[in-house]
């Protein structure tokens, strides 16, 4: 999936900059004909440039960049001196270019659009991942991911440090509130979900003690704690261990997760980990994205 979309998002994000093109067999070279500014350069000057970050945090994006200049022809050569997850200082040399310089510049602000805010999710999900390193608890991101870019972002979330929750609404049930009043309580709804997809893990989300012991009985895979205060969450915590004791079943790994969502921020992640959660999610993590400050320098051969 993530190759497949790493092809069409890189497709789409240079026809933004170049212009939809109605024949599809119009090469990458012909392509990048439409950047008139590009067109000011001769065609057989031949370039080399450095890619560098004014800033520190992590680098992630590699295969969106190279995939950038295969699409504009592929004789652009980028010489890489970073890995993706890979942490960067400031003005640290991350990549190296050699080749036409109209390809160069055509495909410059493509990919350095996609390597500044990978890396800035990847930078964001390490800063949330420092604050919990001394628990157990796991992050993970969440559906808000800017559209077109789901894969992507999700894929550099796993190179701050963080997990991925669900990909989309097809690979996990997650039962809300309106899916509870619409199937009728939510034991009702975890049986219908066990039976359309048995083999598909079963979340819920629950508001309060009460809906979480509901939850607990009907043997939910997952319970999404929504909005809970600390308090509550070490409740949760502790009646989950004793629901799982008290049925007799703790040899078989089968205990249910608990999940923390909402008012999650940096300062609050810590001591919410501390409550003993399985996991914290952070919609924060995708959509609250702050780009990553790079510079390419072009000079002539």
């Amino acid at each position: 999936m993530l190759e497949n979309d790493i092809r069409l998002s890189v497709k789409t994000a240079l026809e933004e900059d170049l212009g939809y093109q109605d024949n599809a067999a119009v090469s990458g070279r012909d392509k990048a004909n439409s950047d008139i500014t590009a067109q000011l350069i001769p065609a057989d000057r031949y370039a080399q440039a450095t890619l560098i970050t004014r800033e520190e945090g992590v680098f992630c994006g590699k295969a969106w960049a190279e995939q950038v200049f295969n699409q504009l022809g592929g004789e652009v050569a980028l010489h890489w001196h970073v890995d993706d997850g890979d942490l960067v200082v400031p003005n640290q040399l991350l990549c190296e270019l050699s080749g036409p310089a109209r390809a160069i510049l055509t495909g410059e602000r493509t990919a350095m659009n996609f390597i500044q805010t990978l890396s800035g999710v990847a930078t964001h999900t390490k800063h949330y991942i420092d604050k919990i390193a001394s628990t157990h608890t796991k992050l993970l991101d969440t559906r808000k991911t800017i559209p077109g870019l789901r894969t992507a972002q999700k894929y550099a979330v796993t190179c701050g440090g963080g997990k991925n929750h669900r990909i989309g609404l097809f690979d996990a049930f997650l039962i809300k509130e309106n899916h509870i009043m619409a199937c009728g309580s939510i034991s009702k709804a975890i049986s219908a979900a066990r039976e359309l997809e048995p083999n598909k893990p079963v979340e819920v989300e629950v508001e309060s003690i009460q809906e979480l012991k509901q939850a607990l009985e009907a043997r939910s895979d997952i319970v999404m704690l929504d909005n809970f205060d600390v308090t509550m969450m070490l409740e949760a915590v502790e009646l989950n261990n004793q629901c799982y004791a008290q049925l007799g079943d703790t040899q078989s790994g089968n205990k249910t997760k608990l999940e923390v969502s909402g008012d999650v921020t940096l300062e609050t992640i810590a001591n919410y980990a501390k409550t003993g959660v399985d996991y914290i999610s952070v919609g924060a993590l995708t959509k609250h994205v702050r780009a990553l400050d790079l510079s390419l320098r072009l000079k002539n051969t």
